[in-house]
């Protein structure tokens, strides 16, 4: 098997287009396409589905993906152990990540990590719920919990809190509770129960036995939102809260602390585009460490 035709194959894998590809390459997008259709022939199998508008790979266009990728690494490798470390990163990383981390703090600071590196294609996921690595829906999860199952390798990026918090305008109309107990006199906002997909999300559980909340919402971002409105009172995270001035954390001595995780399947360790996204993580976080744990001996 020819090396440069897999370096093609890669090329229009992660362009999702012939003709795009073929302009990053700096060939004729015919020869590029001839090119494919020579290597899928050596294999004896489809690896793309040719549209008007794009490519799509097959089942076994994706697994000649991922091993494609593995002989990149080891080509990466090997050029970096000569002192040749001038390939560009490039390809595209999917980051899944929590709703309120993806959006209230990676999505305005991995600008940088493209300008960085203009060749690499990075994907934030920022929603509510888990992701499974092993079926690609993400490269790279942030997750709530250190997984203990499948093939995943796993490291803990950051410590954070939560805590309660109401909007100036609610506190100024019913008051600000200064007891636990008092918060059943008040409009409270939680999780929609069933839609809670870890034990760890259970704040409430932590405060008050029965937290009813009269308004129910899947997404820490919406319930940041509701409670900035004057809703009600939440559990909020506080790195996310504190960029609000509206917002007043109530109850201050009630913290909750739970961790993000980075994770990603052993297989793709080994990619450089992998491994340069998980090292800006980490060092995004470490400068910004303060703004994620609310210190009570402030108080």
């Amino acid at each position: 098997m020819n090396w440069d035709d897999v370096r093609l194959f890669l090329a229009v894998a992660r362009a999702g287009q012939i003709l795009s590809a073929s302009r990053r390459l700096a060939i004729n997008h015919a020869t590029l396409g001839r090119r494919i259709t020579a290597l899928e022939d050596s294999l004896g199998t489809r690896l793309l589905i040719r549209r008007t508008n794009g490519c799509i790979l097959t089942v076994e266009g994706e697994a000649f993906l991922r091993a494609s990728e593995r002989m990149e690494a080891e080509m990466l490798d090997v050029q970096a152990s000569m002192g040749r470390i001038d390939a560009a990163i490039a390809g595209t990383v999917r980051i899944g990540a929590p709703d309120g981390f993806g959006v209230s703090f990676l999505a305005s600071r991995l600008g940088r990590l493209t300008r960085r590196h203009p060749e690499l294609k990075v994907q934030l996921v920022p929603v509510p719920r888990s992701f499974s690595l092993s079926q690609r829906e993400a490269d790279v999860a942030i997750t709530i919990e250190r997984p203990d199952q499948g093939r995943l390798v796993s490291s803990r990026l950051t410590d954070y809190t939560l805590g309660l918090y109401a909007a100036r305008n609610y506190l100024s109309e019913f008051g600000e509770p200064k007891t636990i107990e008092a918060l059943i006199d008040h409009s409270r906002i939680g999780y929609v129960e069933d839609l809670i997909f870890s034990p760890s999300l259970d704040f409430t559980g932590e405060i008050m036995r029965n937290w009813n909340a009269r308004f129910e919402i899947s997404s820490a971002t919406g319930q940041t939102e509701a409670v900035r409105s004057g809703a009600g009172i939440g559990i909020l995270h506080d790195y996310v809260a504190r960029q609000y001035p509206e917002l007043v954390r109530i109850l201050p001595q009630t913290v909750i602390r739970r961790s993000y995780w980075t994770t990603y399947h052993e297989t793709t360790r080994d990619l450089l585009r992998l491994k340069i996204v998980v090292e800006f993580l980490k060092e995004l976080v470490e400068e910004e460490r303060n703004i994620f744990v609310f210190d009570t001996d402030t108080l």
